[in-house]
């Protein structure tokens, strides 16, 4: 790609960001640390959601 077909389509991505913001993440979800979640269980998440007449 020539020098200035790259610097337009870099100052266009500028632009494009600058009004809709950073659509897409750099990564996914699954390769993020949410904070540690370390589940204990594969059935925590079901049990931590359980809805409340699961519990009488």
């Amino acid at each position: 790609m020539p020098q200035d077909e790259r610097r337009d389509a870099q100052a266009a991505r500028r632009r494009v960001d600058e009004i809709f913001g950073d659509v897409l993440p750099e990564t996914t979800s699954d390769e993020r640390d949410e904070g540690g979640q370390d589940r204990a269980t594969p059935d925590s998440w079901y049990l931590e959601n359980r809805p409340p007449h699961h519990d009488r």
